[in-house]
């Protein structure tokens, strides 16, 4: 990583790099905090479908339908077919394969279905399509990136369970768009989330990412790859509401404090 970061500054010399001490501009977070808020404010709804592939396993397609408020829908193609979604009201999981269909209505307070619905559709939002969940202890400092000659730096150290673990976010500046997502843990090793290719829209100002590669310790380990992304796009509130297919076994279920925090038959 030090090696890639003086490569960088040189190849950056006219532009600048991250300076050595005083780096942190304590002025900036406020800043990055309201430009991701209004960021996530322009883009209401969005429509991707695309691939994840790991090095040596098959490549997996997938689809994600968002629209603000809390209106999810994911897909996961072949072999393992199945959609979850959550019309705001009901969570459905169809699984195509067992040919189950269940229908969960919510006991659980707030807070506790907000973390239900970030676990099971966390795996079908990559990086960049949603803002960082920014701690209290956050640190910002502005930086360079090949795709952005003006960049931040948002640096947090995680606490708890991920004591010690260190993740920084590179976004564009102003626009804040995700650039890079690095993370070290406290046994020295790095993993790096990366955009390789993009997608902008001139309208809402702002661009998100169309190709993102994943390496672990200076080697490319997967990727994911959008084949479709369609922003601000008109999704009807039908469109996250399920409907058993004919023949599935239909079942209805409860999601209560004391339930697992995804369905037991989850992906």
């Amino acid at each position: 990583m030090r090696i890639r970061l003086l490569l960088l500054c040189a190849l950056t010399a006219l532009t600048g790099c991250p300076k050595k001490g005083g780096e942190d501009d304590a002025t900036l977070l406020p800043q990055v905090k309201a430009g991701l808020a209004e960021r996530e404010a322009k883009l209401r709804s969005y429509r991707i479908a695309g691939t994840v592939q790991d090095t040596g396993l098959e490549a997996v397609s997938f689809g994600f339908d968002y629209r603000a408020p809390q209106r999810l829908r994911g897909t996961l193609g072949p072999p393992a077919s199945r959609t979850f979604a959550w019309d705001g009201t009901r969570f459905f999981q169809q699984l195509d394969g067992e040919k189950q269909f269940i229908a969960f209505t919510s006991e659980l307070p707030p807070a506790k279905l907000a973390g239900f619905l970030s676990e099971t559709f966390h795996p079908f939002m990559p990086e960049g399509f949603r803002a960082p969940l920014l701690l209290s202890h956050a640190t910002v400092r502005r930086a360079t990136h090949p795709l952005a000659p003006q960049a931040v730096e948002l640096l947090q150290k995680l606490e708890g369970e991920g004591q010690g673990l260190e993740m920084t976010y590179v976004l564009r500046w102003p626009q804040l768009d995700f650039l890079a997502r690095r993370t070290r843990a406290p046994d020295g090793g790095e993993t790096e989330e990366r955009v390789e290719e993009e997608h902008c829209d001139a309208a809402l100002s702002l661009c998100v990412p169309r190709r993102l590669g994943r390496w672990q310790g200076g080697r490319r380990v997967g990727e994911t790859v959008l084949t479709r992304v369609e922003l601000n796009a008109p999704l009807p509130n039908d469109g996250f509401t399920l409907t058993a297919p004919e023949g599935y076994d239909v079942q209805t279920r409860t999601l209560v404090e004391s339930a697992p925090a995804t369905p037991p038959s989850g992906g």
